[in-house]
């Protein structure tokens, strides 16, 4: 997993992950990692430089804690290095003293399956569904959406985080985090909700 690579995926939002997990085991995908909860921390500068310039930087636990830095060269396309760190939490406080700060924690579900070339992950986050596909070129990730029934023109641009934004914005939201329990009490939300009218 550690080490420098380039990232390419796209996201699709999605009602359900039923149909979809039956399409990838028909295609003959396999299950790669099972279902897990992720915990994720993004990190930037009180000033946001690191936001600003299409760059992430990303404390994530589920079965080991990975520290990930990503940079942004189009909607698909990503420079991507990823390193597994021994203690979550001494990772967070070397962050903060290195002048970064938690300024937004998003939960999800996480299932992994592969599909050569591809890998697809589909996430259950507190607001809804989505799948991620990621392959070695734009040309595989295109021809695996079409494969699984997923329309090219109806991807999700936006990050978890502009969409949660965008979400906050529609529904009035009086917390600042994306977790399961601060969204346990929110009514079933739509895609217009997330900004996605065109999504489904």
């Amino acid at each position: 997993m550690s080490g420098v690579k380039k990232e390419i995926e796209a996201k699709f939002y999605l009602p359900q992950l039923d149909e979809l997990r039956a399409r990838i085991d028909f295609l003959g995908g396999h299950l790669a990692t099972g279902r897990i909860l992720e915990r994720n921390l993004r990190f930037d500068t009180s000033d946001r430089d690191l936001s600003n310039e299409h760059s992430l930087l990303r404390l994530r636990q589920d079965r080991s804690a990975v520290l990930t830095y990503k940079h942004a060269v189009s909607n698909e396309e990503r420079t991507e290095i990823e390193v597994i760190v021994d203690d979550f939490d001494t990772t967070k406080i070397l962050l903060e003293m290195l002048g970064f700060e938690v300024f937004f924690i998003y939960e999800k579900y996480r299932e992994t399956y592969t599909l050569e070339p591809c890998s697809i992950m589909l996430d259950e986050l507190p607001f809804g569904f989505f799948v991620e596909i990621e392959g070695n070129s734009l040309d595989d990730v295109k021809q695996m959406s079409s494969e699984l029934d997923l329309s090219w023109k109806k991807r999700v641009k936006k990050n978890y985080l502009s969409l949660f934004h965008t979400l906050q914005q529609s529904l009035q939201l009086p917390f600042r985090n994306a977790t399961f329990e601060n969204f346990s009490a929110t009514t079933k939300i739509q895609p217009d909700d997330l900004g996605l009218k065109y999504a489904v």
